[in-house]
């Protein structure tokens, strides 16, 4: 089992797949979200526009376009203060299960996660990455699969979250 955190740029990440913490929408936003639909290019939002859409939890695939990534998963993590604490849980572990589950079926051997749900959606940074660790680390156990795990953060503050967590 691999599983990294790298502090990066996501666009920039030479993987097969790249997790989107997108919005219900999937047709760009802040964040992130923003990023990746600028340096993916035009194309992205013309395919996002035809997807119809994505429910919190759940999770959607397309190229990567211009980016390095071949494929870009997109994924709405809940947004923190709409849902009860178990809900929340739950919702936010779907994203990653999903997410890999897509990751599997496209053959990816490396996919890098961003932070879902703890920018404007104000999920607790903390609280968020154990539930991402476990829960990749759960599926990637449960699944016998050899896919590279990356969390790629953006700022200092989750890098020493992340990396004291995959201790």
């Amino acid at each position: 089992m691999t599983i990294e955190v790298v502090q990066a740029d996501i666009t920039k990440l030479q993987v097969d797949a790249i997790v989107n913490a997108a919005n219900k929408s999937l047709l760009g936003g802040g964040g992130v979200d923003g990023a990746i639909h600028a340096a993916a290019g035009a194309e992205l939002l013309q395919k996002c526009k035809l997807l119809g859409g994505c429910n919190t939890g759940q999770a959607k695939l397309t190229k990567g376009y211009k980016l390095p990534a071949e494929y870009i998963i997109h994924t709405v993590g809940p947004i923190y203060r709409f849902h009860s604490e178990l809900e929340n849980r739950k919702l936010l572990a779907d994203c990653y299960i999903n997410s890999l589950d897509l990751a599997a079926k496209y053959n990816c051997h490396s996919v890098a996660f961003s932070c879902i749900s703890t920018g404007v959606y104000g999920y607790p940074k903390k609280a968020a990455a154990e539930i991402a660790i476990n829960t990749v680390k759960e599926w990637l156990i449960n699944h016998h699969s050899q896919i590279k795990v990356i969390f790629c953060v953006f700022d200092d503050e989750n890098k020493t979250i992340y990396q004291e967590m995959i201790k």
